[in-house]
C-alpha cells in the first residue's frame, strides 16, 4: 500500500498498574503503535529520558518496526509514568509533572512540511515548550489536524482545549469532556451539532464507553456504532486511543464515516479483551488486515 503520512505528537509513558505490572502507554504512543501494526509508519514525535525506561520505549519501537527518528531524548527529565488505578471497572490516572514528554523541542523536529494527517491530543501541550512545538509543527503542516481531547486534571483549561478544537478538522472525545467544553441541553445529538458547528469541524466522534459511540460529520450524518452485549472485558484502558488508531486509518485510507466508525468500534472491542494498551503480538492484528484487505 502507499500511504499518506501520518505524524502523531505527544507523550509516551509507562502505566503502572496496582498489581505492579508496567505497560507501555500514553494515547498518542498507543494511537502509533496500532497505526504500524496496520502498515501505516506513522512518525511518532515525543520525549524520553535517557533512563531505561527510555531505553526500554526505543527498543519496543525498534522491535515494532516503528520509526525512532521523531523520539527525543532528555537528560534532565524522567521518561513519563502514571500511576493506573481501576474504579468500578474504569481507569483513574495519577499523571506526574515534569516528564521528558514535557519538553518536545521545537528546534528538534524535522524540517520538513508535513503531509497527511497531523495527530495530537491535549496532555502533552500541558507545558510551553511541547505547546511551542506541537505550533511549530502545525504551522508547516498541510493537512487535516485529528485533536483527541484526554481532560487529566488538573493538566487542562478549558480556553487552551478550544483554541485547540478550532486548529483541528476532527475532534474525538467523551461525554464528560464535551460537558466539561460547552454547557449540554440533555440531547446529546443535539450537543454535539452545536459543538460541531461552532468549532467548523469536518467530524466530531463521542466515545461512549459500554454504549459505543456517535460520529457527526460536516454534512449532518449520524452515525452510532455499539459494542456487542457479550464482549469480554479485561480492562478498558486504551481503548479509546484503539478506537482514535481506525479512525486515522479510515481518513488515510478514505473510508467512509460509517465504515470507519464500525471498523473503530470492532477493533477497540477486541482490545479491551487484553490487558493494558498495546499489544506486542502481531498476530492480534492479523485478522483485521484480512478482513479490512489492508494486505493488498
Amino acid at each position: 500500500m502507499t500511504n499518506k503520512p501520518i505524524t502523531v505528537f505527544g507523550e509516551v509513558l509507562f502505566d503502572h498498574f496496582p498489581d505492579g505490572s508496567c505497560v507501555l502507554g500514553g494515547a498518542p504512543f498507543n494511537v502509533a503503535w496500532h497505526l504500524q501494526a496496520f502498515a501505516q509508519a506513522p512518525l511518532f514525535i515525543s520525549r524520553v529520558g535517557r533512563d531505561s525506561l527510555g531505553d526500554a520505549i526505543e527498543s519496543a519501537m525498534r522491535t515494532w518496526r516503528m520509526a525512532v527518528s521523531g523520539l527525543q531524548r532528555d537528560g534532565e527529565h524522567p521518561t513519563g509514568s502514571v500511576q493506573v488505578m481501576i474504579d468500578d471497572g474504569e481507569p483513574r490516572y495519577a499523571i506526574l509533572p515534569s516528564q521528558a514528554y514535557d519538553f518536545i523541542a521545537a528546534d528538534e523536529l524535522a524540517a520538513e512540511n508535513c503531509g497527511g494527517v497531523l495527530y495530537h491530543g491535549t496532555l502533552a501541550v500541558r507545558h510551553e515548550v511541547s505547546r511551542q512545538a506541537l505550533a511549530a509543527l502545525k504551522a508547516r503542516h498541510r493537512g487535516k489536524i485529528f485533536l483527541d481531547v484526554n481532560l487529566r486534571a488538573p493538566w487542562w483549561d478549558k480556553e487552551s482545549v478550544l483554541r485547540l478544537v478550532d486548529d483541528a478538522d476532527w475532534v474525538k472525545l467523551n461525554h464528560h469532556e464535551l460537558a466539561a467544553l460547552q454547557p449540554l441541553s440533555g440531547d446529546i445529538k443535539t450537543d454535539m451539532r452545536a459543538f460541531q458547528a461552532a468549532h467548523d469541524l469536518d467530524g466530531l466522534i463521542m466515545t461512549r464507553g459500554d454504549q459505543g459511540a456517535l460520529a457527526i460529520d460536516a454534512a449532518g450524518n449520524q452515525i452510532e456504532v455499539t459494542p456487542a452485549e457479550t464482549l469480554e472485558v479485561v480492562d478498558t484502558v486504551g481503548a479509546g486511543d484503539a478506537f482514535a488508531a481506525i479512525l486515522l486509518l479510515g481518513l488515510n485510507l478514505g473510508w467512509n464515516v460509517e465504515l470507519t466508525m464500525e471498523r473503530a468500534q470492532c477493533f477497540a472491542s477486541a482490545l479491551v479483551g487484553r490487558r493494558g494498551a498495546t499489544v506486542q503480538d502481531a498476530s492480534f492484528y492479523q485478522p483485521f488486515i484480512e478482513a479490512w484487505a489492508l494486505n493488498q
